[in-house]
């Protein structure tokens, strides 16, 4: 037999067993995620990670971005960290700003990385890979992605692949989280199955509606207003298939409005009781972090930057939620560093009942799990600050009732204010920040914000980057993803930015001397007012 035949022979072999690329080259054996964190299991050099690079942006001048994530105590969150914003109390390690990726110049890394080639990158997918993974992975622990992305979501948010997550939309958190920054992100939610089944454990699908409308109310309403006065719009709901009266007009029909918060969830989970800014126990939430395609309508690129993903694991009582506070305040006033339980394997969970487990690319792009240390940078947030609603940050920010239900688009969502604010959000963080992020370093953003006419700009309009800038910080981050620097900064930064300290070496910021220390900022938003022309 003829060379050329016996190459045939094994190219369909290969073939046969998937063993080819596109390119037509072998593939070698798909590394396994969990390695990287399984090898540096313990490893944390920095154990102050929980706090973020931007805890150490300077105030020179009144400059208070801080204001939005450090507020007075609200609600079952009894973390009065205010306080934080006039005084910058680190622990002696943390003193040093460990976030060194800050301060390097990537003028000539990113030079060498062509547009063509950026936009290859972002393209291409690197979800399916990890899921097929870890579904072939019996000792994985913790979350196995088990969303098929690719499939969708319908134009109600439920996803096509009947997993039970729903997407929803919502507002980006001001500051670094902001597309305008060069990330994107989408989110999802997914009750517990009870939760999503009727009373004879049937799969329900306006159980399911139902309990997620009761939970939207419970989480994103103004808390001001009592339970038994509370109207809250919601997608029509059969009350009839439910057996309950959520609209409480006397009879059962199709319910738009739920009127006065229920005491119990319906359906498979009638047992379960309805509490105000808390999720339910076994509650699911799941974010994907993207680079921004300067081409793509909902600027999501294919590629994943991260995927992250949380759990309710444990819903604590409304004393165990207070020690839990009382503990952590108590730990940092005695020098204690931060310890999650947990490891990366298995998910870090913290004081609050949440289980939290982080993706991340690896020098070639595929998605890796996070090391311990890794995973510390997302515990600080989701736990640590007086502005989050049960730990989290995003659900809190869906618009009301059916506007909210769907895959994560900003066209058509305006610049809602603040619960118990007038003026638009991103313009009171400006004035306050005085800058449109936290290191005052987007000027494109401050002038959009400042422009004639940005009232009625929508949030995408708003927000989306120029080509150019959306390319360059594709590039920037793209940088950090080959050196695989994560455990200095995740910020994607093309010079040192100017705002920021290598050092805090006074206590005082400035900013109480100034009156320029706040304590009214929400994380819910007051969407009553007009919305984006559009």
């Amino acid at each position: 037999m003829s060379r050329r035949a016996l190459c045939l022979l094994a190219l369909a072999a290969a073939c046969s067993r998937g063993e080819v690329l596109a390119s037509g080259a072998p593939a070698q054996d798909a590394p396994d995620p969990r390695a990287l964190a399984r090898a540096k299991r313990g490893e944390i050099a920095n154990r102050e990670a929980t706090i973020p690079p931007q805890c150490y942006a300077t105030t020179e001048g009144g400059a208070n971005p801080c204001w939005v994530c450090h507020t007075r105590a609200h609600g079952p969150n009894t973390k009065d960290d205010a306080d934080l914003q006039a005084e910058a109390i680190f622990s002696a390690p943390a003193s040093t700003n460990r976030w060194t990726n800050l301060f390097a110049d990537r003028t000539a890394s990113i030079a060498a990385i062509g547009d063509e080639e950026i936009l290859a990158w972002i393209r291409q997918d690197n979800y399916a890979a990890l899921r097929e993974a870890l579904a072939n992975a019996p000792d994985a622990l913790g979350f196995v992605p088990d969303l098929d992305l690719a499939a969708g979501f319908d134009a109600h948010g439920f996803a096509n692949d009947g997993s039970g997550w729903r997407a929803y939309r919502y507002k980006p958190f001001p500051g670094a989280f902001l597309p305008s920054a060069g990330s994107a992100g989408d989110a999802m939610i997914r009750l517990p199955p009870a939760f999503r089944t009727s009373g004879d454990g049937q799969v329900s699908d306006a159980v399911t509606r139902a309990n997620l409308a009761i939970l939207d109310a419970a989480m994103t309403a103004d808390p001001g207003i009592v339970a038994a006065e509370l109207r809250w719009p919601c997608e029509p709901i059969d009350e009839i298939a439910i057996g309950v009266d959520l609209d409480r007009d006397g009879t059962q029909g199709v319910a738009t409005t739920i009127v006065g918060l229920p005491e119990r969830y319906v359906g498979g989970a009638a047992s379960a009781s309805v509490r105000r800014e808390h999720y339910p126990e076994g509650t699911e939430l799941l974010h994907t972090v993207r680079y921004v395609d300067p081409d793509s309508p909902s600027m999501f690129s294919a590629r994943l930057k991260e995927l992250r993903w949380a759990k309710k694991v444990e819903d604590l009582d409304d004393w165990a939620v207070l020690a839990a506070y009382a503990h952590e305040h108590d730990e940092k006033d005695e020098g204690k560093l931060p310890r999650p339980a947990g490891s990366a394997l298995s998910g870090l969970r913290n004081d609050l009942g949440w289980q939290l487990q982080g993706y991340i690319e690896d020098e070639q792009g595929r998605l890796r799990l996070q090391t311990d240390e890794e995973h510390l940078f997302c515990m600080g947030c989701h736990g640590g600050l007086g502005i989050t609603v049960d730990a989290t940050f995003s659900f809190p920010r869906k618009p009301p009732g059916p506007d909210g239900w769907g895959y994560q688009e900003l066209r058509g969502m305006p610049d809602a204010p603040q619960l118990g604010h007038d003026m638009p959000e991103l313009q009171l963080y400006l004035e306050r920040a005085r800058g449109a992020d936290d290191f005052r370093g987007d000027a494109a953003l401050v002038e959009r914000l400042q422009a004639p006419g940005a009232a009625d700009l929508d949030l995408a309009e708003l927000l989306r980057p120029d080509r150019d800038r959306a390319l360059l910080l594709a590039k920037a981050y793209l940088v950090i993803v080959r050196e695989q620097s994560f455990d200095r900064g995740r910020d994607a930064t093309v010079v040192p930015p100017m705002n920021v300290h290598r050092r805090v070496e006074q206590t005082s910021t400035g900013l109480a001397e100034a009156r320029r220390v706040y304590g009214d900022a929400q994380l819910r938003l007051d969407w009553s007012t007009p919305t984006a022309n559009k």
